[in-house]
């Protein structure tokens, strides 16, 4: 009977030695190096991390010591490469990876022509980027930089190049693109300007009850516009060649479009 107690206790244990858990980093191949921080098991006998992989393969880290270092270098990964850790360890105790963001994309862009062509397109060109992150298009109005669209970045080092339909207003026109980064730090491009020769546009009515319409001359015209309370608060954002205020309280607005900032009052 005490044999068999004793073998059931040891299964128990095998059993439990078998319990892990996993740590996944997913992300990009930056140049850099993963750190590892290793406490011992829930036991006391060993340390936590069992084994670790890099896109499927075990790696020849030393993993047995209360801190150690992924070697992605040794691995021949290429700048932006896609890479996978898995780090399986005990239950019971948690490995602590201490630069997780290395496998973030940052932007390192490097801006080598933008401009915008005839067909209103804005074009820009880069060079060592080393990470896939989206490009900002911003245009500069109502003197603020103003958002107007997005595009993929393709996050090779070699030159790339991308475009986007820009929507111009009346008279000068400033883009750029920017791409913010796990920083939350902007990295922004130089600017570029373009003139476009198109007839400046007013708003009517000063006091509308339900619409007010932009014009270029008399004729209906669509534009970017934006609607502040007197509060500084933004009530509503578009691009059309009317604007619908019957929704709105009675009061003093500001009213930013095409390249101008005016005011109205709600009736």
């Amino acid at each position: 009977m005490k044999k068999v107690y004793l073998a059931l206790i040891g299964l128990i244990i095998s059993t439990a030695g078998f319990s892990v858990s996993v740590i996944v980093l997913e992300g990009n191949y930056q140049g850099k190096n993963i750190y590892v921080q290793n406490p011992f098991s829930a036991s006391g006998v060993g340390f936590c991390v069992q084994e670790v992989k890099v896109n499927g393969k075990v790696t020849t880290d030393e993993i047995g010591s209360s801190a150690f270092e992924i070697d992605l270098k040794a691995l021949h990964l290429n700048i932006g490469d896609k890479v996978e850790v898995k780090i399986t360890h005990k239950d019971g105790c948690k490995p602590k990876v201490l630069n997780p963001e290395v496998l973030k994309p940052k932007s390192t862009f490097e801006i080598q022509t933008i401009g915008v062509d005839k067909d209103l397109i804005l074009k820009w060109s880069t060079k060592n980027e080393s990470g896939k992150l989206t490009y900002i298009v911003e245009q500069f109005r109502w003197n603020k930089w103003v958002k107007v669209g997005e595009v993929d970045g393709k996050g090779t080092a070699e030159p790339n190049s991308y475009s986007f339909k820009i929507v111009p207003h009346s008279g000068k026109n400033t883009f750029r693109v920017k791409q913010i980064d796990y920083s939350g730090q902007p990295r922004i491009s130089k600017s570029c300007d373009y003139s476009a020769s198109l007839p400046e546009i007013t708003f009517s009515p000063a006091k509308p009850t339900k619409d007010i319409t932009f014009l270029a001359g008399s004729t209906p015209t669509e534009t970017m516009f934006e609607v502040y309370d007197q509060y500084g608060n933004i009530v509503k954002r578009g691009f059309a060649s009317s604007v619908d205020v019957s929704n709105l309280p009675k009061g003093s607005y500001y009213l930013l479009y095409d390249n101008k900032m005016g005011d109205f009052s709600k009736k």
